[in-house]
């Protein structure tokens, strides 16, 4: 794997790759030393060009798990706020020798450029591009679904993980919000559609793209009635991006009370899935507009859990994209801090 861009044209084959990767990077997270050595002398740069706390510190996270050096790039406070371009910004990462560059951009398609356009001879991830792309996101939230819907693992993140080598098929999932802007609803219909899952999204009609049609998903306009009658085994609320919306919110819905009440998630709505169903959001939330805080922090949400599992999942990006293999070997999971045969043996 060279670059790591989009969920649009990724294989099944690849996607469950970086599922189960992803699952023994997680069985390692549990281990009291929790570093790899598998990245030790590659660099990691951190190229951020819009505000962020979750992805950025997942990916710091992430490398750091692998002794990999990390440099973090955010544009406020850098020669950027003066006038450099990405090209520019590249080409002095280049002469770094970066070997991996995660990329974070306001503008949809800045990742795919920074990885083809020759600047630099690195790996590029994808940590967001305008309302394009987050693949990492898709790639945690199927990693989340799939524990809880298709394997099992225990409570304390120990032990084999059953959903090892299965897709999704035959699960349901809505997802439901501001589809419009949001690239993590792109993302996760094309990951979802491959892996074998039914899709259907969720919003009023002014935060529905143009050309949805053409999306591997079903629409609805209407929330109760898709889960009444619909029955989806996980629904994944999206943060209403209020940013992005020019003109402010009444632009696009009445106002918050009137979102809330027609497409916003409450412990009313939880009711009316099937009992094994989750809640899922990518954050960071609105309470009280997309989502209740009683749904939220009920126990059938894993909105915490998926922070973790972004980690888990990110390493595996890394780690697949600078070692040049699609396999883990025995040697890069082990740690000289772990002196149980058993937890030697986990994966």
């Amino acid at each position: 794997m060279k670059h790591l861009l989009t969920t649009q044209d990724m294989s099944k084959d690849d996607a469950i790759l970086l599922l189960d990767t992803s699952a023994q990077m997680a069985a390692t997270q549990s281990r009291e030393n929790k570093k790899l050595p598998t990245l030790r002398g590659r660099t990691v740069v951190n190229l951020f060009y819009e505000d962020s706390t979750r992805t950025r510190i997942s990916f710091e996270t992430a490398a750091k798990r692998l002794s990999a050096d990390v440099i973090n790039f955010s544009a406020k406070g850098s020669s950027v706020s003066k006038g450099e371009s990405l090209k520019d910004t590249a080409l002095t990462l280049h002469a770094m020798g970066a070997d991996a560059v995660v990329v974070r951009h306001s503008a949809s398609g800045a990742a795919h450029q920074l990885a083809h356009a020759g600047w630099l001879d690195a790996g590029v991830l994808n940590a967001g591009d305008g309302m394009h792309q987050h693949p990492t996101q898709a790639l945690l939230d199927a990693f989340t679904i799939r524990r809880h819907l298709v394997g099992h693992v225990g409570e304390d993140g120990r032990g084999s993980d059953t959903s090892v080598g299965a897709d999704l098929a035959g699960l349901r999932i809505a997802i439901v919000g501001d589809v419009l802007h949001s690239r993590v609803a792109r993302s996760n219909v094309y990951l979802l559609h491959t892996l074998g899952a039914e899709v259907t999204l969720v919003a009023p009609p002014t935060l529905v793209p143009v050309g949805v049609e053409t999306w591997p998903c079903r629409v609805s306009y209407h929330l109760d009635e898709t889960l009444e009658q619909w029955q989806p085994d996980a629904v994944m609320m999206l943060r209403v991006q209020r940013e992005r919306m020019s003109g402010g919110s009444g632009s696009f819905f009445p106002s918050p009370m009137e979102y809330s009440r027609k497409f916003g998630f409450d412990a009313r709505r939880l009711a009316v899935l099937p009992d094994h169903a989750i809640v899922m959001h990518p954050g960071p939330m609105n309470r009280g507009l997309e989502i209740s805080a009683a749904a939220a922090d009920h126990p059938r949400s894993v909105i915490v859990e998926q922070v973790a599992n972004g980690v888990a999942v990110r390493m595996a990006a890394l780690y697949l994209l600078l070692s040049g293999t699609d396999e883990i070997s025995s040697t890069a999971v082990s740690s000289t801090a772990v002196s149980s045969t058993d937890e030697r043996n986990v994966l």
